[in-house]
């Protein structure tokens, strides 16, 4: 099994084919195998990078409450991205994924050839906001706790398959990742260099106004909506997610 050592913890990735590199990172509480059903067709022409984040799928899932946060999640991008000896990448991902895509382009802007944000928000200018998510967030860390990974039997499609080891990681992931501390990403947005495409599900309600806030933010930034489909995009209507980001990643410029 692929694997890279973060200070004693075990990160899981998978590479499929060859050419420009293209690191996807999944959802909170989701898995690497989320994007399976788009394997085939991103991998034609692209070395598709994918990898469970800590407390989820087949990465470790450490007891130390510190070993889960946006920094250590930024990091282990980077040290995916050199263990599969990729300098730059398109870096994109799913909510969680998208957003810890956003956190790593704002570390590592050089290792960023282009963005794909799916599904995602940006965090919050305002405190109140940025609090009432944090709230949500450790609610569901606190549910996580109280009854495990049944919780996920009622969540989305992308959850409710996805293959947990605990849920305590996944409560320890909720309080030290899902949960923000600053605008600094939202900040970034008029700074981006990068080609940017951001997806969105037509259904996908509470992300919306983000991802039009994203495109008006983003200089050049493309945005598609796909019809019928809500937060997992990409395996709601997998046939139109694929013909959403070809040409995008097929334009590019090297």
């Amino acid at each position: 099994m692929p694997g890279i050592n973060r200070d004693g913890v075990e990160i899981y990735y998978e590479v499929h084919g060859e050419g420009p590199s293209l690191l996807l990172t999944h959802g909170y509480s989701s898995t690497s195998a989320m994007w399976h059903g788009q394997v085939e067709a991103l991998a034609r022409d692209h070395k598709l990078i994918l990898w469970d984040m800590r407390g989820h799928g087949q990465s470790d899932y450490p007891d130390d409450p510190a070993a889960y946060s946006e920094a250590l999640t930024v990091g282990d991008i980077a040290a995916i991205l050199d263990a599969v000896g990729t300098e730059r990448a398109i870096i994109g991902g799913l909510s969680l994924g998208g957003y810890m895509s956003l956190a790593f382009t704002r570390a590592h802007p050089k290792r960023v050839r282009a963005l794909l944000i799916i599904d995602t928000g940006p965090g919050f200018k305002k405190d109140d906001a940025r609090e009432a998510w944090n709230a949500r967030a450790l609610a569901t860390a606190d549910k996580f706790d109280r009854e495990g990974l049944d919780v996920l039997k009622a969540a989305t499609r992308e959850r409710a398959t996805a293959n947990h080891r605990n849920a305590r990681g996944l409560a320890l992931a909720a309080r030290g990742m899902l949960t923000q501390r600053d605008a600094k990403v939202i900040e970034l947005l008029p700074e981006i260099k990068m080609p940017s495409l951001i997806v969105i599900g037509a259904d996908d309600t509470p992300f919306l106004a983000a991802s039009d806030y994203m495109a008006a933010k983003i200089p050049g930034a493309q945005k598609i909506v796909i019809p019928a489909a809500g937060h997992a995009v990409n395996i709601d209507q997998p046939q139109a997610f694929v013909d959403a980001v070809l040409p995008f990643l097929k334009n590019l410029p090297e």
